[in-house]
């Protein structure tokens, strides 16, 4: 059995990147650049006012000016300005050529073609904005392993990118496997309904990644886990199983992914949820075997198998953003392991949630953060720091 920190290393060297591949910029929201993008134009591409106004050269000793034309946005003054002549300039138009100075029109008074302002405060270059003030070509926009969001995209459009590289989603198969659970609406007597499936479809829709084809949904027997662990591990580049990976005699996932040739990365670590998940590889595709309690597969989704998606793709900073912050009250808890807790964030300080079972998802709805109790110990006192994980908000 590994420690938390040990099993994150082991992911980190399993990593294989997915494919880059052009695409429109639009395209492109919520992928993973796969090559650093530069400035192919400055921004702004000229000079320009940055407000409703009218513009000219600026000269302490001139206190009026002659209107000589009107620009709107995408049009061009063919002329040149002299001093004491100004044009009438609205937001985003290019300033004409002997123009340096904007004045906004609620300082203005004019009267037929002359005006006067009463702005104090105005200056040289005042309300302009210039050539390449935000951007010049050749300058950095965004590092490889970024993710493409409204911002960034828009960022690259102000600069005249049209298209960008980024990595394609990985190919992901869901397997579910046991017997127990039910068909329909109501459960026969000992069935159960299905939720792990049903969760980690829902997680994957979340980073923009539709299943590989269906969800796989073997009984505990052996012959059909080999069967759907084969046509999965075959198309996909990540398999997710839940379930059947503990010491049972209906455990079967370790025995069926080795005798289809899968090397097992490790089995077991000591966390809590989660305890006997297991990570394996065979050639391109690599597998997670998660626990089957629902609240084990929502921490290693969190934990471990969306940090990977992300790593695959990429990401400069695939981990679930984290801090040490101190307890806002005394904490035990039983056993050695890394414990994994749901908790909420308040004035600078961690609090608990109500302690839940393995089987129990309700506490993780209202979870702002995974709380990690460290390994080696049960008890911890009011203002003592603990590592907080941070879980993605919609």
């Amino acid at each position: 059995m590994i420690t938390v920190a040990e099993a994150m290393d082991f992911l980190e060297g399993s990593v294989v990147l997915t494919a880059g591949r052009d695409v429109r910029l639009a395209e492109g929201n919520g992928h993973f650049l796969a090559r650093t993008v530069h400035a192919l134009h400055d921004h702004p591409l000229f000079d320009m006012t940055a407000v409703d106004g009218y513009a000219f050269a600026f000269s302490p000793q001139i206190t009026s000016w002659t209107v000589v034309a009107e620009i709107a946005a995408g049009e061009v003054f063919k002329g040149t300005l002299h001093l004491g002549e100004c044009v009438r300039i609205f937001t985003g138009a290019m300033l004409p050529a002997g123009a340096d100075t904007v004045v906004m029109q609620e300082f203005v008074k004019r009267t037929g073609d002359r005006i006067t302002h009463t702005d104090d405060r105005l200056r040289y270059g005042g309300n302009v904005r210039l050539k390449g003030e935000q951007l010049k070509v050749g300058d950095l926009l965004l590092q490889a392993g970024s993710r493409l969001g409204p911002a960034e995209i828009g960022l690259l459009a102000s600069a005249g990118v049209p298209e960008v590289c980024v990595h394609a989603r990985p190919t992901v198969s869901v397997l579910r496997t046991g017997g127990e659970f039910a068909e329909g609406t109501f459960p026969a007597p000992g069935r159960i309904f299905s939720s792990n499936d049903a969760l980690l479809i829902a997680a994957l829709n979340a980073e923009g990644i539709n299943l590989n084809g269906r969800s796989f949904t073997p009984n505990d027997i052996r012959e059909e886990l080999l069967r759907d662990l084969s046509i999965a591990m075959e198309s996909s580049d990540l398999v997710i199983s839940t379930g059947g990976v503990s010491v049972g005699d209906h455990d079967l996932v370790r025995s069926c992914l080795e005798e289809l040739g899968a090397e097992v990365v490790f089995h077991g670590v000591e966390q809590k949820p989660g305890k006997p998940m297991l990570f394996a590889r065979k050639g391109h595709t690599r597998i997670f075997a998660l626990p089957g309690n629902p609240r084990a597969v929502l921490v290693g989704w969190h934990l471990y198998v969306r940090p990977f998606i992300k790593a695959m793709q990429g990401a400069q900073q695939p981990w679930m953003r984290n801090e040490r912050l101190p307890l806002s009250h005394d904490v035990s808890w039983k056993g050695v392991r890394t414990d994994f807790r749901a908790g909420e964030v308040r004035n600078g300080e961690v609090q608990l949630l109500a302690d839940e079972g393995s089987h129990m998802l309700a506490g993780m709805v209202n979870a702002e953060v995974l709380v990690e109790l460290p390994l080696g110990s049960n008890a911890l006192r009011k203002g003592e720091a603990v590592r907080v994980h941070y879980l993605p908000r919609p």
